[in-house]
């Protein structure tokens, strides 16, 4: 009878056995139509090292360009204040307290906002403090100064840099070029002065802009030992000079002269600015020297001369070896102010294309040849 139930009960255990595997085998998929699952949505412990990197997805990164450019503009005389800091109808400091900050350069902003860096030569100090005004020997004297909330001028236009090397910035003494200096470079501005080069760097090649005062041709001479100096940090060296006799429409020789040297020395780019009026350029040895900038925002006078320039030169530049594969220069004609009968302190591109030409007729210059007309309208 025990035999009997044991193997009644082995029975029984076996065919549990049986039934469990022929469920299994009937929920199977067949073979042929069996769908496998991408290596993809295999669990990561279950994955080999060869599978993953077969896996990895190779983002494609368009080759980088050999080249890249720079371009540079430079303006004139930038006098953002009115004598002795005075406010009267019509003057600078009226224009001031009656329009934003983005009025004044608003008409050539465009011009600025393109390029990669713009430099301007600043004729007035920035400061907040009642400074006394130096003694000056000669008569006419000027003394230019105005309030530091009007670098926003500059700041809320494009302008990256300013020129501090000219002969206005000690018109309130030490203390004076010392409150402009900390505003400009508050303002996150450049700035150049006669002990500062002023360095524009961009995806590793460096330009300096020497700012310098040129009176004679043989300042050319201490000019030459920054310039050398200037080499030993930077890829690229332009003369920024402040210099010569003012309301000339030619330059003089011994400026001629020192220029010429300077170019001869290893300046590859010579810009002036004091005559307040555009004086021409020349290319000397493949370099080009424009002689005076002329005024461009000139907060002092009613009716300056009404031409000036905004010169620029755009560098292409050999990304693997830092050299210069190409520049191009370019004038951009402007009115000093766009006023009906007086200065409004804006200055504005020229679109007539009449006077454009005239303007650029002017400007192409040989040394060997009479100025062209002068630029007085």
């Amino acid at each position: 009878m025990k035999k009997s139930i044991s193997l009644f009960l082995v029975m029984c255990v076996l065919a549990t056995l049986t039934s469990c595997g022929s469920e299994n085998k009937v929920s199977s998929v067949p073979v042929s139509t069996m769908v496998i699952s991408p290596v993809e949505t295999m669990p990561e412990p279950f994955r080999t090292d060869s599978e993953k990197s077969e896996l990895t997805t190779d983002v494609i990164t368009p080759p980088e360009k050999e080249t890249f450019n720079i371009k540079l503009s430079f303006a004139g005389d930038v006098l953002l204040a009115a004598f002795m800091d005075e406010t009267k109808l019509y003057n600078f400091n009226d224009f001031v307290s009656k329009n934003p900050p983005t009025y004044f350069l608003e008409k050539v902003r465009h011009v600025f906002d393109a390029d990669d860096f713009t430099v301007v030569n600043l004729e007035n100090v920035f400061t907040d403090r009642d400074l006394l005004p130096i003694e000056k020997d000669h008569d006419p004297a000027y003394w230019y100064k105005s309030k530091t909330s009007n670098v926003e001028i500059l700041t809320s236009s494009g302008v990256d840099g300013v020129s501090l090397v000219n002969n206005h910035m000690d018109d309130y003494g030490a203390e004076g070029f010392e409150d402009t200096y900390n505003t400009v470079k508050g303002a996150g501005l450049y700035a150049g002065t006669a002990d500062e080069v002023m360095y524009l760097e961009k995806e590793g090649f460096t330009v300096a802009v020497i700012c310098t005062g040129l009176w004679s041709v043989y300042q050319a001479n201490s000019v030459q030992i920054r310039l050398d100096a200037a080499k030993e940090n930077s890829d690229y060296q332009i003369i920024f000079f402040h210099g010569g006799t003012e309301m000339i429409h030619e330059p003089e020789q011994w400026k001629i002269d020192a220029c010429r040297k300077l170019v001869d020395g290893g300046a590859d780019l010579v810009i002036g600015s004091h005559p307040h009026i555009l004086q021409p350029m020349e290319n000397y040895n493949g370099v080009d020297i424009i002689y005076s900038l002329g005024n461009f925002c000139f907060g002092d006078w009613y009716r300056p001369e009404n031409r000036t320039i905004i010169y620029q030169m755009d560098l292409t530049i050999d990304r693997e070896t830092m050299v210069v594969k190409d520049e191009v220069s370019k004038i951009i004609p402007c009115y000093v102010h766009t006023g009906e009968t007086r200065n409004n302190y804006q200055p504005a591109v020229i679109e007539n294309e009449d006077e454009i030409n005239r303007v650029m007729s002017f400007m192409r210059w040989e040394c060997d040849s009479p100025v062209a007309e002068e630029q007085s309208e």
